[in-house]
């Protein structure tokens, strides 16, 4: 979790997309307690307000579940349902502005599938 927040979208949505992927790369596991609201406080110098909305959103997505007078923790299958929502997100949206993008500046689709094709995937 050694993530920096930016300006460019709202603290408690880049929160729990921090989680998210912690949860994706196997930091968090199923079943582990993630950060408390005051850990993430105190890391991020952040309201614990804005901490616990972020927090809040991954439990109303399922992704985390609460253990009363524990804390938050990873829900069974989180990591699937991240990857299914990340997936559905990048074509939803992603690949959307590409094409957009491409289009802008005369690439054809078959050119940005050529393009994509010749190129290496990072990681």
């Amino acid at each position: 979790m050694n993530t920096f927040l930016s300006a460019e979208k709202s603290i408690y949505l880049q929160i729990s997309e921090i989680i998210e992927t912690d949860i994706l790369r196997g930091i968090l596991l199923e079943d582990e307690k993630v950060p408390s609201t005051n850990e993430l406080t105190r890391q991020y110098t952040i309201n614990p307000a804005t901490a616990a909305k972020g927090i809040n959103l991954l439990v109303s997505e399922g992704i985390l579940y609460k253990k009363r007078g524990i804390g938050m923790f990873v829900s069974p299958g989180a990591r699937e349902q991240i990857l299914e929502k990340r997936r559905k997100a990048f074509k939803e949206q992603s690949i959307p502005r590409l094409l957009q993008e491409a289009a802008s500046i005369g690439l054809s689709k078959e050119e940005v599938l050529h393009a994509i094709e010749s190129s290496s995937v990072p990681g």
